[in-house]
């Protein structure tokens, strides 16, 4: 298992760094044909992460800008609006090495219940970089690497 000396100096896993609450800063996809990189939730995305250390996990991301239905309840058209501008999901994590394994129990989006979401953790300071293996993306279709940087509160 990857480690690092932590600021006691004593060496740390994955794991045990992976432990907190993270805030979401950026999620990119970069395009593998051509390199080029697109943020899909907007340049103020907003998120949060946990990694409990009971082996439990949650995130719920949502997009810039979105709109705030006009009345007390949203119409169907701006409650699916904002179904489609925010994930949400929880269940176990395990990691191995420097790959962090997300064992999904219940999400914002039935077809994601009961699956694997595999990524590769890389640390630089206080922020964590999450990316999958290469995969079509789900709006272009393309091959594409998606990386989601997070920042670990205090």
């Amino acid at each position: 298992m990857p480690s690092v000396v932590g600021d006691t100096g004593f060496m740390t896993s994955t794991k045990e760094r992976m432990i907190g609450t993270w805030r979401l800063v950026s999620t990119v996809i970069e395009d593998l044909s051509t390199g080029e990189k697109t943020s899909p939730w907007g340049g103020d995305a907003s998120g949060y992460i946990n990694y409990g250390p009971d082996g439990r996990m949650m995130v719920i991301n949502a997009a810039s800008r979105r709109e705030k239905p006009r009345g007390a309840a949203p119409t169907e058209a701006e409650a699916a609006d904002l179904f489609k501008s925010m994930l949400a999901y929880a269940g176990t994590y395990t990691v191995d090495g420097d790959v962090v394994t997300h064992h999904v129990d219940i999400s914002w989006n039935e077809s994601w219940t009961g699956t694997r979401q595999v990524r590769k953790a890389r640390f630089d300071g206080n922020r964590v970089h999450l990316s999958g293996d290469p995969a079509p993306d789900v709006i272009s279709g393309k091959m594409s690497v998606r990386t989601i940087t997070w920042e670990k509160l205090a």
